[in-house]
């Protein structure tokens, strides 16, 4: 017959169920539960917490960081750190939430992850890039180079010259240059020159290049920019180019040789200054510049390519010249 022992005295029992009332009833249980430091064994885990308690024997689990120093608790080995400041340093990944131990191990993370923060600004917008030639790319090919865009417009232009036509145009300088006979307003100079030069002024039709030349050099008896020409004739002559201008792929002006498509093309380009006698030049004495009309004159300077004038002060006088601060006789 099978009998079951107490695991403390000696009696025995006839099932175990007999056996464990017993050890439940006396406390007769074999410990089972060590302590952390010593060689005390415990029935229960409540004995072993008091026992711990009492001899400070709880094992020491949560390490500082940077110390030696062991705690039972977290909480207590947070308290010391804090204290102390021996959290250990954390390097973290510039892009994503995980950190590292040294800063050598965090650059090979983000080397190998290409998770560096981009440090290369566009100029003009919000985009950053990891290299300088990739912001300059960038910036390139969409012109965002921050001394050639226009902000006000958000446009970017490919070179100075181009950003400097664009905030002298008349998105930005608006129409304050009027023309003194039918008061339409122009945005330059040059504009209203050549409204007047070909003869598109509805109150001053017949005035043209020849008849403003010979007004302003009359005032100009110094020759500041009007040449001093020794034979001068105003031309009511037509030139016409006849079909025996097509040379077997376009019509050809046989004084430059440049080509055109049509011989209405060529017609206007003979009848236009452009092979006319030269009337004016540029004021600066540094610059030998002659030019064959008034507005071509006034487009050099406003372009401010020999730094002669600024362009706003071609603005300011150019009515001054044209009309000497009074309409041309014979043209009101």
């Amino acid at each position: 017959m099978w009998t079951y022992e107490c695991e403390t005295c000696t009696r025995d029992f006839g099932s175990q169920q007999a056996a464990n009332q017993h050890m439940d009833a006396l406390g007769h249980w074999e410990p089972r539960i060590e302590c952390d430091s010593c060689y005390a064994t415990f029935p229960t885990q409540e004995q072993v917490d008091d026992h711990m308690d009492d001899y400070d024997h709880w094992l020491r689990r949560f390490e500082c960081e940077t110390c030696t120093s062991r705690f039972k608790t977290q909480n207590a080995c947070n308290q010391h750190m804090n204290a102390t400041d021996h959290w250990a340093p954390t390097f973290d990944c510039e892009t994503c939430t995980r950190t590292f131990a040294s800063q050598n191990a965090a650059n090979s993370h983000m080397n190998a992850t290409g998770h560096w923060t981009p440090r290369f600004k566009c100029d003009v917008c919000d985009l950053k890039f990891q290299t300088q030639n990739g912001a300059l790319g960038h910036m390139n090919s969409q012109m965002h180079h921050s001394h050639l865009y226009c902000r006000d417009c958000s446009r970017g232009f490919q070179n100075e010259n181009n950003l400097k036509m664009h905030l002298n145009s008349k998105i930005h300088r608006g129409t304050t240059v009027p023309c003194p006979f039918c008061k339409v307003g122009f945005t330059t100079a040059s504009g209203l020159s050549h409204h007047l030069e070909t003869g598109s002024c509805p109150n001053a039709k017949t005035l043209d290049r020849e008849k403003i030349y010979k007004a302003i050099r009359q005032r100009d008896s110094h020759g500041i920019f009007t040449k001093n020409l020794l034979t001068f004739q105003e031309s009511d002559v037509e030139t016409i180019a006849t079909g025996a201008a097509f040379n077997g792929s376009s019509y050809e002006c046989y004084l430059c040789h440049r080509e055109f498509n049509s011989l209405r093309g060529l017609n206007q380009h003979l009848n236009s200054p452009t092979h006319s006698q030269s009337l004016y030049h540029c004021p600066n004495r540094s610059c030998a510049r002659d030019f064959v009309s008034l507005a071509s004159m006034f487009n050099h300077l406003e372009s401010e390519s020999c730094s002669f004038i600024r362009f706003e002060k071609v603005q300011e006088n150019v009515q001054n010249i044209i009309t000497g601060r009074q309409r041309l006789l014979g043209f009101a």
